[in-house]
């Protein structure tokens, strides 16, 4: 008797399991226990300024993720991920991706032009910075450096209008990169052509007034179908009087290294003729910088593969010193004879000049990082050194003691070569991310105070490139930072 009711409900069991009906409903089941115990287990999740880079929606963060598949919060249902790429339209980890971080970004544009006034920390605003200075809180240098800060916070987008001899090629021609020179009343950029190359001018910022902010692009016949490497401007016959470029070999043609006179585009010295385009046979270089210290006089470097070499512009000689990994970023230091490098293993190095023989004397100190170096910055007193990555980590380092002092988050990074700017005046940091979104931080205690994000869509081939000077176009101009993308050029000044 037990045994037969037992084998009877045995077979109502294995009905119940080979029915698909009780199949699907068993499983909904087991999903809907499965969402309420994700919903009570997950805590509240706050927006934050920099963008969502998961596969999930922002709303779908209480749903299991199952793999393979994608939940769509709008409709609330599950979608396949289509794996081939010869279907009409694939829903792919990539696509989603893409369009949560436009979604993202078109939503901080619309809070940015909302949003006249911003605060980059919590109870930080003028009445209350007037305050603390007037009864006696803050010091001088600590009022100047907070309402830098505070005016940053309240910079606002504006478009500039640019002047060209020929504007069709500005309506067609992106932006590359744009350098600033040291008055910061130039800017070099290299533009991609339409049919394939580089072109590059100066565009002269002494007409970058408010609230008109028109610019003037002076232009130039030279073409290139060599990427550009490396970029800095050269003091050779006075200060910022030629362009040094790092040009990578293509098919039987070498790379080399440029020296570009300024005044074959605009003359802004008197007495300067066009002058000549001289070029240096190095091949393979990833950087380049140029030398200030009069016991490196009218010398530049380039890091190539394994190797780091300084060149006489003057007498032609040559200074050769081997590495173990390709160098990717270099500056010379001003006061001491030393050449800053950083690595693609990590290692970050100076050369003392003043060794003539490639011994065991001639690195003066030695830095890691956990990735390859794409940026080195010497400080004024040039007792710390600043140093980015390509894992998207920012750090301060003190030469003396040769350890981090301070390191600044949130900056976005997997594989590009990306600049980075340290403007100690007004006590900020600069980068912007392969996120497209530029990154502001204080200085002085690595706070992230303001993410602006890009004005065009977000895409790894339009990384804005900007520029940032407390006097742009000139002695007598105002703070702001410029943004060049695509083929707009924007500015942020102080209000």
């Amino acid at each position: 008797m037990h045994k037969n009711s037992w084998q009877n409900r045995r077979r109502r069991r294995r009905s119940h399991q080979q029915n698909p009906w009780f199949r699907q409903q068993g499983s909904d089941e087991r999903g809907s226990l499965v969402a309420q115990q994700s919903s009570q287990d997950s805590g509240h999740v706050g927006d934050d300024e920099a963008p969502s880079t998961s596969s999930g929606a922002a709303g779908s963060s209480s749903v299991p993720d199952l793999p393979g598949y994608y939940f769509d919060p709008e409709k609330k249902r599950y979608f396949r991920l289509l794996p081939g790429h010869n279907n009409c339209n694939p829903l792919t980890k990539e696509g989603i991706r893409q369009k949560e971080m436009e979604s993202k970004r078109l939503q901080l544009l619309e809070e940015e032009d909302k949003q006249k006034k911003k605060i980059a920390r919590m109870g930080f605003n003028a009445s209350s910075l007037l305050q603390k200075s007037k009864l006696g809180f803050l010091n001088v240098t600590s009022y100047c450096r907070l309402a830098h800060e505070l005016r940053v916070s309240c910079m606002q987008r504006k478009k500039v209008q640019i002047q060209s001899s020929d504007p069709s090629a500005l309506a067609s021609d992106r932006f590359n990169l744009i350098l600033a020179d040291t008055n910061s009343d130039r800017l070099f950029t290299v533009n991609d052509v339409k049919v394939g190359g580089s072109k590059y001018g100066i565009i002269s910022l002494r007409g970058l007034k408010t609230p008109s902010l028109k610019v003037h692009m002076h232009e130039n016949l030279y073409f290139t179908n060599r990427k550009v490497n490396s970029v800095c401007w050269a003091s050779l016959n006075h200060l910022d009087s030629h362009i040094l470029l790092c040009l990578m070999g293509i098919a039987e043609t070498p790379g080399c290294a440029t020296l570009l006179p300024a005044s074959l585009f605009v003359s802004s010295h008197p007495g300067d003729r066009p002058g000549m385009l001289c070029s240096f046979r190095i091949p393979g270089a990833w950087s380049c910088a140029w030398s200030l210290n009069i016991q490196a006089n009218n010398c530049f470097s380039t890091g190539l593969s394994r190797q780091v070499l300084v060149t006489n512009v003057v007498t032609g000689h040559r200074q050769s010193f081997g590495t173990s990994s390709d160098v990717l970023a270099q500056q010379f230091a001003l006061m001491a004879p030393l050449l800053f490098n950083g690595c693609r293993s990590g290692e970050i190095f100076a050369i003392d000049l003043r060794c003539r023989n490639q011994g065991k004397g001639w690195k003066a100190t030695r830095l890691f990082h956990d990735s390859a170096v794409t940026s080195v910055q010497i400080l004024q007193e040039e007792q710390n050194l600043m140093a980015s990555d390509m894992a998207g980590t920012i750090k301060l380092w003190d030469l003396r003691t040769t350890k981090c002092i301070r390191q600044y988050e949130g900056h976005v990074n997997e594989y590009a070569y990306l600049p980075l700017h340290v403007h100690e005046e007004e006590g900020i940091v600069v980068a912007v991310g392969q996120d497209c979104y530029t990154r502001i931080w204080s200085f002085h205690d690595a706070c992230l105070l303001r993410t602006i994000p890009s004005p065009h869509p977000t895409s790894k081939a339009d990384i804005p490139s900007v520029a940032f000077s407390s006097r742009l176009g000139g002695f007598r101009g105002a703070p702001g930072l410029l943004m060049a993308v695509q083929q707009d050029l924007y500015c942020f000044s102080y209000s």
